[in-house]
């Protein structure tokens, strides 16, 4: 009995929050968060391009082996990513070992195979591609928390669902305009040098080793610009990033790591004079010339931004870059006011349901249906104790859970007291009643529980969004029943039995 109270006890604080304002000392629970069909906001679910990311991963892996090639003078005539392949072109034949040695040593996931005029082919492992396909979805999920975070959301919902898809939950959120222009932003930020000469081409006509990229110019006009392919530096050695204003509007002021500084430095040392590109998403932002060498490991980026274009750049490219693009499969805004009209109906049908439910068991089953009514609202009370203990959130299919996890009480306490009845028919004492009532009652509680309980974790397994919820809601409430229909009130009798000490049972 001292179990039960602490449990109640427990439940009630942990619910209080969700009921009253309660101090920030307050040891146990949060307020139960509402979901989208009750509280209002946007639904995004979005796909991860996995084939992009493995593709990023061996552009990365390029220009990783293109570095450690030019450190140990190798004497890489180019490094290119043709397809699915790392493809080195070499001048000297002969320095073939070389190249293996540095592949071997450096990236050890990267399988090399020769082809002709001395050019190696380098193609990802298997093992490596699936590692990188099943991380990209956990990476996107860490960078879109963060990014979310900082847009200032309260209690997103941000999980995966599925092999590549990620559902993004956005409570109050009615106007998602600008969360998607946030999220989906890939945020891949490069550096580069801008063609010139006579192997740059044209527009038009554009030289091997050069491509064509749109921008805006400082006047503020659409163009395109000639740039190189080879990558001078990527954005995944930013720091820090944040958002300045001068006089000729916002920029984002930018930090780099160590390597970053380097790469920087030795970049702009080289090139004097020349204009670097820096290009966010296949978009030329900016194109400054170089004027002398910046060694700091600081940089900006500027391009004509708002306020907000630059806070949310600078926000993105402080969080880190998104794995692979995302693609927007499915939307749907909610209106507060049907979250209103829900919570209301859902909140009249469980008190007229309760009501007639509670009514029933009493003036049916007397006594006994007193006692099955007291252990339906203690496995309520438990159910949403649990909710606010681990930050679940409530759905309208969750309550559609809890609706079924009262009618299943109400059934295991059915089923136990008609038990009893049939025994008392037969003449026996209370307790010997009892004692079979509920030995007899026990195997058809527990089957037709045990059943929906692992009805409900196919459904939490291969479902996904609300079918989850409910069920979650569904498990839970399982296990609350158990424990309240069955060994909670056999433990109310059998309290009543050694304080009446009376052989009357009102069944």
């Amino acid at each position: 009995m001292i179990g039960w109270l602490v449990a109640v006890a427990v439940a009630i604080v942990a619910l209080a929050p969700t009921v009253v304002n309660v101090p920030s000392w307050w040891p146990l629970g949060a307020p139960i968060r509402l979901g989208l069909d009750l509280r209002g906001g946007t639904h995004l679910l979005y796909g991860v391009d996995l084939d992009e990311a493995v593709r990023q991963t061996l552009a990365s892996s390029a220009r990783e082996l293109e570095l450690a090639l030019r450190d140990t003078q190798v004497g890489a005539a180019t490094v290119d990513v043709e397809q699915d392949a790392i493809v080195v072109r070499l001048a000297d034949r002969s320095r073939l070992p070389a190249v293996r040695d540095v592949v071997a040593t450096r990236l050890p996931d990267l399988v090399v195979t020769e082809g002709g005029a001395g050019d190696l082919s380098l193609r990802l492992q298997e093992r490596a591609r699936l590692n990188i396909r099943a991380s990209a979805v956990e990476q996107a999920l860490h960078v879109l928390r963060n990014r979310i975070d900082e847009f200032g959301v309260a209690e997103p919902i941000i999980q995966a669902q599925g092999d590549d898809e990620i559902v993004v939950q956005l409570p109050g959120v009615q106007d998602p305009q600008r969360a998607k222009d946030l999220i989906g932003r890939t945020a891949l930020l490069e550096f580069r040098l801008l063609a010139q000469g006579p192997e740059a081409g044209t527009i038009e006509r554009p030289g091997p080793g050069v491509d064509v990229m749109p921008g805006v110019s400082e006047g503020g006009q659409r163009q395109r610009y000639l740039v190189e392919k080879r990558l001078v530096m990527a954005g995944d050695v930013i720091t820090d990033a944040s958002m300045r204003r001068d006089v000729d509007g916002y920029y984002v002021d930018f930090v780099l790591d160590a390597r970053g500084t380097k790469l920087f430095g030795d970049a702009t040392s080289r090139n004097v004079g020349r204009n670097l590109a820096i290009i966010l998403d296949g978009q030329v932002q900016s194109a400054p010339t170089i004027r002398e060498p910046i060694t700091g490991g600081r940089g900006q980026i500027s391009g004509r931004f708002t306020a907000e274009e630059a806070q949310d750049l600078a926000n993105v490219l402080r969080n880190g870059a998104l794995p692979a693009p995302l693609e927007l499969r499915e939307e749907r805004t909610v209106g507060p006011s049907l979250g209103r009209d829900s919570i209301r109906q859902g909140r009249l049908s469980f008190i007229v349901g309760g009501a007639l439910v509670v009514a029933f068991m009493a003036l049916y089953y007397r006594g006994g249906g007193l006692i099955a009514d007291l252990a339906v609202a203690l496995n309520v009370l438990l159910l949403l104790a649990l909710f606010s203990l681990f930050g679940f959130t409530l759905t309208l299919p969750g309550i559609a859970g809890i609706v079924l996890t009262i009618g299943m009480a109400v059934d295991a306490n059915v089923l136990i007291l008609e038990r009893v009845r049939e025994e008392l028919r037969e003449g026996k004492p209370a307790r010997a009643a009892l004692d079979a009532g509920y030995e007899r009652a026990w195997s058809a509680i527990l089957d037709s529980n045990v059943t929906t309980f692992m009805s409900g974790l196919i459904l939490f397994q291969f479902g996904s969004g609300p079918v989850r919820g409910f069920a979650v809601t569904l498990c839970l409430g399982i296990v609350t029943t158990i424990l309240t229909a069955v060994f909670g009130t056999r433990l109310v009798y059998d309290w009543l039995a050694s304080v009446r000490r009376s052989d009357l049972l009102s069944v």
